[in-house]
């Protein structure tokens, strides 16, 4: 038997990014779950109340690496959750992609202050 052969192929563009997207989005929730723990724990422990003891504690490499790995996962569930809702609501193609260059840039500049935050001592 032959295959049917249709005039209309239907092709998906815009937010056609599948599973590997959404698996990431879940992933980096799970990061950001695993520290928002950690952290509470650490406050529980170290009850910083002063500057210098906020300082202190995050001082330590772990948790400069731990914050910086949250932050990355935080700016990546964000990108791709934004990114879906201007693709999904902005039709103009020359609006939308303005938005997403100003979301873009936006948050590797969240990104840039972050590190300088968390690595200037």
């Amino acid at each position: 038997m032959a295959p049917v052969v249709t005039a209309y192929t239907k092709h998906p563009v815009g937010a056609g990014y599948g599973i590997g997207d959404w698996l990431l989005q879940r992933l980096t929730a799970v990061v950001m779950a695993v520290y928002t723990v950690v952290f509470v724990a650490a406050l529980l422990v170290c009850a910083p109340r002063t500057f210098p003891a906020w300082q202190e504690m995050f001082a330590s490499p772990w948790m400069r690496v731990a914050t910086l790995v949250f932050l990355v996962a935080l700016l990546y569930h964000a990108w791709v959750g934004v990114r879906d809702i201007i693709m999904d609501y902005i039709k103009s193609t020359a609006v939308r992609l303005a938005a997403q260059t100003l979301v873009a840039v936006t948050l590797v500049a969240e990104l840039a202050w972050a590190i300088a935050i968390l690595w200037s001592r």
